[in-house]
């Protein structure tokens, strides 16, 4: 059997887009992917290839490397982490002022899972 996976960070970050661009319910109709670089180009620290906002306002951007991407998310950051723990996805801090959560996803599969982080970061923002 052939294991087809989707490890390219410029398809990763396609998908994500789609995903949280496309979606109309719960979370997902506050948010919108601004400042798309649609020629971003993979590098090893990460290219930035498009903001998210929640309702106008920053809410994360989103890099690509050659064989992922990282969401750098702006709010609901200890949310964020227990629910990428839950879900399986690599998370950690960014020790930044102010600080953020960085989220990796390092396979089409984990896009979904990654939608669920969001999704956390969004409703734990309401009560920050």
């Amino acid at each position: 059997m052939v294991e087809d996976r989707t490890t390219d960070g410029v398809r990763l970050a396609q998908l994500l887009s789609s995903e949280l661009d496309g979606r109309e319910d719960g979370e997902f109709a506050r948010f919108a992917v601004e400042n798309a670089d649609r020629d971003v180009e993979p590098t090893d620290d990460g290219a930035r290839a498009y903001e998210v906002t929640r309702d106008g306002e920053p809410f994360a951007v989103v890099f690509v490397q050659p064989d992922r991407i990282r969401i750098e998310l702006e709010v609901g950051l200890d949310a964020a982490v227990e629910k990428a723990k839950q879900v399986g996805l690599r998370v950690r801090p960014k020790a930044t002022q102010p600080p953020k959560t960085l989220v990796f996803v390092e396979d089409g599969a984990e896009v979904k899972r990654a939608t669920d982080v969001v999704d956390a970061a969004s409703q734990a923002a309401e009560s920050e």
